[in-house]
């Protein structure tokens, strides 16, 4: 997928965002948060060349935030549970609280630029105010300079980001004179109070059609049964842990607390050739690289690991759907971290891959946030904690800029996405830009206490799948021919 800068980007942003209400799924992740074992906001860093002038900066987000009116907005819950939360004008937006700056002590490289991005994304979120917050961080090595965007889930998703990103970037340094402008409606008067009338009368209208769907689903159903019940069973395989994965011993001191990021880097073709030597795609050539490195963890630390329960949002973004939001879902499978050879390993997840992405009830979840949406806040939050099944790994796949894009004239040259840690050990973030594979890992340290080594063992994990592209395969690993859905990118996001 390619998201294009300037003029094609800018057309798409007065309709980023533009629903009034959240939809269900994003319901559930702003009323089953607690802050930070069950997160759901994350972290973007932006690598620049150089250091933006600073007024043209924030000049460009006083223009980003008039042209996407959902920067400006801030959430409304209904007075009874009855609606879903809707998005209101924030009369009180004040960009200075929005927009930070900070210089590093110098001189400052990658790690302590990460420390300060963990610091951010581990701190709560104002709810009352709109769910975002950019830092530009100073004082980098080589004159360099980051912006650190830490923004909620319920906002938007991976795809939903790189459409923001392409509008609010520019494809050259120099200003852009004729950006365009918006002029808004008038926003809408709302109070909680009214928005649970409207959702009243809204249900009242709604009872004899809701109940005639009821008749078709459950007389369909009785039609049925056969695929009735291959459904349940597959509704059974999405919502239970994989079959033959077991969590890591180390598992047993997750707390979700300690929030540590790393990255990794590589090119693009190059992480595509090595899915390509075992007939596989780039998400299996990645997800293979990070369960590699997960086992040369476990391997320091004395312990042996097999299978492990792997999670893959998996994109159901429509062509036509409006741009911003969420549409995803989640696929589970059993990782072989304990397949020592990278090829073999890769040829396990394509193949566990395509298994889960073609469950009849991947989405159930999806079909269950309405009524998942409606629980109250205070019992959501550990009923979801309670009922996840904690996977070792979550990784997903951003498919990112095409071209180098610029910000306040400067140029940004790495593109980092670390999502929160929602029960689980480790959460991975690939997001492509420019040609490089950019990979963002947030893992929980109370798990990983030796996150120094976890490094190491997370580079040594991509180096031995990226020598897999670089030498002639022997007639032994070669693979039968086999069709994948997708580009090479897959349907992969994140997150979340």
């Amino acid at each position: 997928m390619n998201f294009p800068t300037n003029e094609q980007g800018w057309a798409a942003l007065t309709q980023w965002g533009i629903e009034p209400r959240m939809n269900d799924l994003e319901a559930v992740m702003w009323r089953g948060e607690h802050h930070p074992e069950l997160s759901s906001s994350g972290v973007a860093v932006e690598l620049m060349a150089s250091v933006p002038d600073w007024e043209r900066f924030r000049d460009a987000h006083v223009w980003g935030t008039s042209m996407v009116r959902r920067l400006r907005q801030r959430v409304m819950e209904p007075a009874l549970p009855m609606g879903l939360p809707a998005w209101v004008d924030d009369p009180e937006f004040d960009l200075t609280y929005h927009l930070r700056r900070v210089q590093l002590p110098e001189p400052a490289g990658m790690r302590e630029l990460l420390d300060l991005a963990q610091v951010i994304g581990e701190t709560p979120m104002d709810r009352t105010r709109p769910l975002w917050t950019g830092t530009l961080v100073e004082n980098l090595q080589g004159g360099r300079s980051a912006y650190v965007l830490h923004i909620h889930h319920c906002l938007m998703d991976g795809a939903a980001a790189m459409q923001l990103f392409a509008g609010i970037h520019s494809n050259r340094a120099e200003p852009s004179p004729d950006k365009p402008s918006v002029e808004h409606s008038e926003p809408e008067h709302r109070t909680p109070l009214a928005l649970a009338a409207s959702d009243l009368t809204g249900q009242l209208r709604g009872l004899p059609e809701g109940a005639r769907r009821v008749v078709d689903v459950v007389g369909g159903t009785l039609a049925r049964p056969v695929r009735a019940a291959r459904y349940l069973a597959s509704v059974r395989r999405v919502l239970s842990p994989p079959a033959g994965a077991a969590p890591s011993p180390l598992q047993r001191h997750q707390t979700g607390r300690a929030w540590r990021f790393g990255i990794l880097d590589c090119g693009l073709d190059d992480l595509k050739q090595a899915g390509r030597t075992v007939d596989g795609t780039l998400n299996a050539a990645y997800i293979a690289a990070l369960l590699g490195g997960i086992r040369r963890y476990h391997d320091a630390m004395g312990i042996e690991l097999g299978d492990v329960p792997v999670a893959m949002p998996v994109s159901v973004r429509r062509p036509d759907d409006p741009p911003g939001g969420n549409r995803f879902a989640a696929a589970m499978f059993a990782g072989p971290a304990g397949t020592r050879d990278p090829a073999e390993r890769m040829a396990l997840i394509r193949d566990a891959v395509l298994s889960a992405r073609s469950e009849p009830a991947l989405d159930v979840l999806g079909k269950l946030s309405p009524l998942l949406s409606r629980i109250p806040s205070v019992l959501l939050g550990p009923a979801m904690m309670s009922a996840m099944p904690h996977p070792m790994l979550s990784a997903s796949n951003v498919p990112g800029l095409t071209e180098p894009a610029y910000a306040a004239g400067a140029r940004v040259d790495r593109m980092y996405v670390f999502p929160p840690l929602p029960a689980v050990s480790m959460l991975a973030a690939l997001c492509s830009y420019a040609g490089t594979s950019c990979i963002g890992m947030n893992c929980d340290g109370s798990v990983f206490t030796d996150t120094e080594l976890l490094w190491k063992c997370m580079r040594e994990g991509l180096d031995e799948v990226l020598d897999l592209g670089r030498t002639p395969q022997s007639p032994a690993k070669a693979t039968r021919p086999r069709s994948r859905p997708g580009n090479q990118h897959g349907n992969a996001h994140a997150d979340r």
